[in-house]
């Protein structure tokens, strides 16, 4: 960053950042959440069909739709603006936002932690410097990315459990869950705790990367425009950082992300990890399978990213006023 910005970055309290991080993380996933939605369903539509005999447990226990309906295979989406159609005419609108409170739980002790806590981990790994390196910013990226997963993981798995379900009686879908906490209680009688960290490793190497991807880009690219004189230090110089940012990180982190999605949304003993989820999706679907649902994901990240950022650079400086008045 500029020294001007470095030198306001470092009058903002931490607890701010982490206030304002997580505040803006909600408001951009309540702005973008059906675009997630339809990136996770392009990114499950052709995961492999749970054991049958999960579905013979399901018939047990009183499922009343044959073997044949209940292992029916999903509609078919094709691209994000026809999946999102396709979930309004069959599932109804409520669909999109599925999982939307788990989503805000996820941010508001996920974002708050990576986002927020970003500027004082690079503060430390510097001592006090303002002049950051890019190594520096990658290692501060990275550490608050696992950080946060490792605190927030089980509300991402609901999440993209609740995401991936459809809700469509009428072809014979099976509802996992009711509820968000019917599905963290369900999850933890059925998996045990260990399922609501279930992908928690290949979930921290992709927010170390997003994290890095993100942070990082936003970092390099404001300071780039305040240092050129190209914008001021406000919306318009935000909004393009934060595009900037969103592109580079959906590049970066498709492939990561697409085994996360499958791996945390698949039953027990579907893949014995997340490598052997990768392999499985190489070996069957090809390399073309770890970009499924590139074009939602960069809607989705770009216009995340740009909510987000915007949102959290604004919201710190309206509690910094607050807090002078």
């Amino acid at each position: 960053m500029t020294e001007n910005t470095d030198k306001e970055q470092s009058g903002v309290f931490p607890a701010v950042k982490i206030f304002s991080a997580g505040t803006a993380g909600c408001v951009a996933d309540l702005v973008t959440f059906p675009l997630d939605t339809a990136k996770v369903r392009l990114q499950v539509r052709h995961q492999e069909a749970p054991p049958a005999s999960c579905y013979l447990e399901l018939l047990c226990a009183g499922a009343a739709k044959p073997l044949t309906e209940l292992t029916r295979p999903p509609a078919e989406y094709r691209g994000v603006f026809g999946t999102i159609f396709t979930m309004v005419k069959t599932e109804g609108p409520r669909s999109l936002y599925s999982g939307l409170v788990a989503g805000l739980h996820r941010q508001m002790s996920f974002a708050s932690v990576r986002i927020g806590m970003y500027d004082t981990m690079k503060e430390l790994y510097t001592q006090g410097s303002e002049n950051a390196g890019l190594g520096t910013r990658l290692l501060a990226g990275s550490t608050t990315g696992a950080m946060a997963v490792a605190f927030a993981q089980p509300t991402d798995v609901v999440k993209v459990r609740f995401q991936a379900q459809a809700q469509r009686p009428e072809s014979g879908s099976v509802k996992r869950y009711s509820s968000t906490i019917d599905a963290y209680r369900t999850i933890a009688r059925d998996e045990g705790f260990k399922g609501l960290w279930k992908g928690c490793l290949p979930n921290i190497a992709r927010n170390a990367i997003v994290n890095c991807s993100e942070l990082v880009t936003y970092d390099i690219m404001k300071e780039l425009i305040l240092k050129y004189n190209l914008m001021t230090d406000n919306m318009p110089c935000h909004f393009t950082a934060a595009f900037a940012a969103g592109f580079c990180t959906t590049i970066v982190a498709s492939p990561v992300d697409v085994i996360k999605t499958r791996f945390m949304n698949s039953v027990p003993g579907q893949y014995s990890g997340a490598v052997n989820c990768a392999i499985t999706m190489l070996i069957k679907e090809g390399p073309t399978a770890f970009y499924k649902g590139f074009v939602p994901s960069f809607l989705r990240l770009g216009s995340w990213n740009i909510v987000m950022f915007v949102s959290y650079e604004q919201i710190k400086r309206a509690v910094m006023r607050f807090q002078q008045s």
